[in-house]
């Protein structure tokens, strides 16, 4: 039965790597393991070591806390707010990645038009 950190912890893998562009097998080699293995971590189905975590961190350019972000607030109110798996959704985390590629001056604009609109809703 897997833990709900490791599966937490698994999830920030995925949405880190997803956000990268990276792929299981990119992430797998930089690690220096099989791209089954980054699944199993992804699924929490396999524990990530503290050492795998760190080498994982600095191939994703996040600092190892990134991975237990958020943790706290899945059982308390925020999570209540946001779907709990919202970053593990595709179609969410190619909105980001999209959000992101947009020109700074741009995506400022676009995120005052979405708090507008959040706010009318």
């Amino acid at each position: 039965m897997t833990h709900p950190v490791d599966v937490h912890v698994g999830k920030k893998v995925r949405q880190r790597r997803w956000l990268t562009g990276m792929t299981q097998q990119q992430l797998a080699e930089q690690v220096g393991i099989k791209f089954q293995q980054i699944q199993k971590y992804e699924t929490g189905a396999n524990r990530v070591s503290a050492s795998r975590l760190w080498d994982i961190a600095d191939a994703l350019d996040v600092p190892v806390s990134f991975f237990f972000e958020g943790l706290e607030a899945e059982e308390g109110e925020l999570a209540s707010k946001v779907p709990a798996d919202l970053m593990g959704d595709k179609e969410a985390l190619d909105l980001i990645r999209s959000y992101y590629a947009i020109p700074e001056n741009q995506r400022r604009r676009l995120f005052e038009l979405a708090r507008v609109l959040s706010d009318v809703a």
